[in-house]
């Protein structure tokens, strides 16, 4: 069994691979999550992480459906009020794994506030 935070560890450390600085993980509101907050440059970015199998039927990209995307803007702006330093996107690491490997891949502006789901 995994661990509760493993793959929001994982990501963590493959954002700072990626020259992102770590600032907060977990910023909880009754409305939702944001797995982890960091600094990209000049840009705050709210990082929502997602892993599934190889045998999943949907992506963890495909995760992030139109419901999370909400409860994460939601959050994101209950950020920007509490910590009002600058601008900000949402970026989404997506995690896949099989039996010997796992894979990383960054999604940065994966949504946009406003942006509906194309079906």
């Amino acid at each position: 069994m995994v661990r509760e935070n493993f793959y929001e560890d994982r990501a963590e450390e493959f954002l700072r691979l990626k020259g992102y600085r770590i600032l907060e993980r977990n910023f909880n509101t009754r409305w939702g999550e944001i797995d982890i907050v960091a600094k990209d440059k000049h840009c705050f970015a709210l990082v929502e992480v997602k892993a599934r199998g190889k045998n999943f039927w949907v992506s963890p990209q495909e995760a992030v459906d139109e419901l999370k995307r909400k409860k994460l803007v939601l959050a994101g702006k209950l950020y920007s009020k509490k910590y009002p330093q600058g601008s900000y996107r949402f970026d989404v690491v997506a995690i896949e794994e099989g039996k010997d490997w796992r894979s990383y891949h960054l999604i940065k502006n994966a949504f946009l506030e406003n942006e509906k789901i194309q079906r």
